[in-house]
């Protein structure tokens, strides 16, 4: 880190992390607000700030009361664990299947995750000898409704948890081909579940396709979605067909190997 970044640090920020780590450390017993003032060299009341702060969004936990009151780690860090391990895991399996993907498509192929209510690309592999560079770059987060890969993962995601991320992200018009009515989207996404593949037909960019499938874990979880992009030109219906057909025999591959139930890569 260079000493201009370094004076964007904040040191709120940085105590609570020194107080996460006490608290890993520390173990199931926990530890007093006490202890942890004096750990981290600043007053109680600065102290239990943070720990109010870290409460309210579950990174940390608190039994018993008054002096005797104890702080130990909270759930929402597990999840945030298993986040992080299945995004590690999918994007190193995912990628020597990319590899493969795009050199039988030609195309640039990429892995994308939810991060509710967006996607988000963690993996890509560029076509070869291609002169153009799609702007896919690793950590956007893209519309779910208007990319291949985001309606690849709506159309296996629980209707509930659907009409929960519409209702938070919109249906944002990106060009004069993005679905930007309710009931055309979930038409749409009828037809994804039942051929096991999206298309982005220039809804999110004008003159680009995607095609896209979604990605299961052992548990039968849609845990991503792999895609192509090209240039549309004058692409022939029955090549998006077979790109979809090929996206999706590779979705189950990545699929199989996160361990997924056969009936889950049967839905892919």
């Amino acid at each position: 880190m260079t000493a201009t970044e370094d004076r964007y640090r904040v040191q709120s920020v940085e105590r609570a992390f020194v107080l996460l780590e006490a608290l890993a450390e520390a173990g199931p017993e926990g530890m007093t607000l006490s202890d942890l003032a004096r750990l981290l060299g600043i007053s109680k009341s600065s102290a239990y700030a943070i720990l109010q702060t870290l409460l309210a969004g579950g990174f940390v936990a608190d039994s018993g009361s008054g002096m005797s009151r104890r702080y130990r780690l909270g759930m929402a860090l597990a999840r945030l664990g298993d986040v992080v391990v299945s995004q590690i895991a999918l994007r190193d399996v995912a990628m020597t299947v990319m590899r493969d993907l795009t050199r039988e498509t030609g195309l640039t192929s990429r892995v994308a995750v939810l991060d509710e209510p967006y996607a988000v690309v963690i993996a890509r592999v560029d076509a070869p000898h291609s002169t153009v560079r799609f702007t896919a770059n690793l950590g956007k987060r893209e519309h779910l409704h208007c990319s291949a890969v985001g309606k690849a993962m709506l159309a296996a995601l629980p209707e509930t948890t659907v009409h929960e991320i519409l209702a938070t992200a919109g249906l944002p018009e990106k060009t004069a081909y993005t679905i930007t009515e309710a009931p055309a989207l979930h038409a749409d996404l009828a037809s994804v579940e039942q051929r096991g593949y999206a298309i982005d037909d220039e809804e999110d960019n004008e003159g680009v396709f995607c095609v896209g499938s979604a990605i299961f874990d052992h548990t039968a979880r849609c845990v991503g979605a792999v895609s192509v992009t090209g240039l549309k030109l004058d692409l022939p219906a029955w090549r998006v067909d077979q790109l979809g057909q090929t996206v999706r025999d590779h979705a189950a591959q990545i699929s199989t190997l996160l361990g997924a139930p056969a009936t889950a890569e049967a839905a892919v």
